[in-house]
């Protein structure tokens, strides 16, 4: 095989390794609301993503040298889709980063990137099964392995340099959380954007609606209590908020659970999340934000705060809370409602 397309190879390799770390690390940045864990998880998927745009030279030799093929191969068209997607991705990360939470018509620039990294892995898997690369014993080799580490390195480099340009140019998204969440409404409930996980919408729901605790239904007036709680919302549409939140806490209304039980808080449109009993002192049921009852498209009557947990944990609407046996881990990582 000739030194062309030994590099070839090796740089389709990095490629591919870069972008399915990104995927899974962008996953992983949807489900960690926590600190340190939320930092590294995106430091490690910002170096894998600007990582793609260091290797952008090699690969341009890649293209180039098949463009000048007459033949066409299988795969081209997936490549050429995999490839515009793959650019856009990065580059409506790049923008959140530096410019924060904003919409743009209807449409924020995380809603891009998360977009177009699942619309290209469809034509990831077409582009590796038209394009195989088969693992070689070379590929553990101490040069792969420093080579490995250099793009490793390098992608931190120029990690840290957009962070640093951002914070010494004092742009927005200089000032976003570890989970890349810039700050919109803290302290003012009404202006927290109104946000829905896939095709839910927001009922029609009054003051008068009951929610069920295990073989009770409590109204709104009994679950207005005096239990507050100062947490943040952290949305995975790219922006938190910090409120004081109040309401009554889970374990003064649930009472002492085993162990081992779980509880599904469920809301009235179906979605649901599931938390180990053990939660329950940190779980609040919410009737009012900032002092203020809450609004429609916030939860209204009754929403779950759960400190510490995204956005998608923080059940709306809620209309009943279950204590079951099954574990609280046994359900899809992300809502598929």
């Amino acid at each position: 095989m000739s030194g062309g397309r030994r590099a070839g190879r090796r740089t389709n390799v990095a490629l591919l390794s870069l972008l399915v770390l990104s995927l899974a690390t962008g996953a992983a940045a949807f489900a960690i609301g926590t600190l340190p864990a939320a930092t590294v998880v995106a430091v490690t998927h910002g170096a894998l993503g600007v990582g793609l745009l260091v290797l952008i030279p090699w690969k341009s030799v890649i293209v180039r040298r098949a463009q000048r093929r007459r033949t066409h191969r299988p795969g081209r068209v997936a490549g050429t889709a995999l490839g515009v997607l793959v650019v856009l991705c990065v580059a409506s990360g790049l923008l959140h980063t530096l410019a924060g939470y904003r919409v743009y018509g209807p449409i924020t620039a995380l809603q891009i990137h998360v977009g177009t990294a699942l619309s290209l892995i469809p034509f990831l898997l077409a582009h590796v099964i038209a394009h195989p690369q088969r693992p070689r014993p070379a590929d553990l080799s101490r040069r792969v392995l420093l080579r490995t580490a250099g793009l490793g390195a390098a992608g931190l480099a120029v990690y840290a340099a957009v962070e640093g340009g951002s914070a010494l140019l004092g742009l927005p998204g200089a000032r976003r959380r570890a989970t890349g969440s810039g700050e919109v409404g803290s302290g003012t409930p009404e202006l927290m954007p109104v946000t829905q996980w896939l095709s839910d919408s927001v009922p029609v729901l009054d003051a008068g609606d009951r929610v069920r605790i295990r073989d009770q239904e409590l109204g709104l007036a009994e679950l207005d209590g005096t239990d507050d709680v100062t947490a943040i919302l952290d949305c995975t549409g790219g922006w938190y908020a910090e409120q004081v939140w109040s309401g009554t806490r889970l374990d003064r209304l649930l009472g002492t659970l085993p162990a081992d039980a779980s509880i599904d808080v469920v809301s009235v449109t179906g979605y649901r999340r599931r938390f180990p009993a053990s939660a329950t002192r940190d779980l609040l049921l919410a009737t009012r934000a900032g002092g203020t009852p809450l609004s429609a498209g916030h939860g209204a009557p009754v929403r779950l705060v759960a400190p510490g947990r995204r956005g998608f944990w923080w059940v709306k609407w809620v209309a009943e809370v279950r204590v079951v046996d099954a574990p609280w881990w046994l359900q899809s990582p992300f809502p598929l409602q």
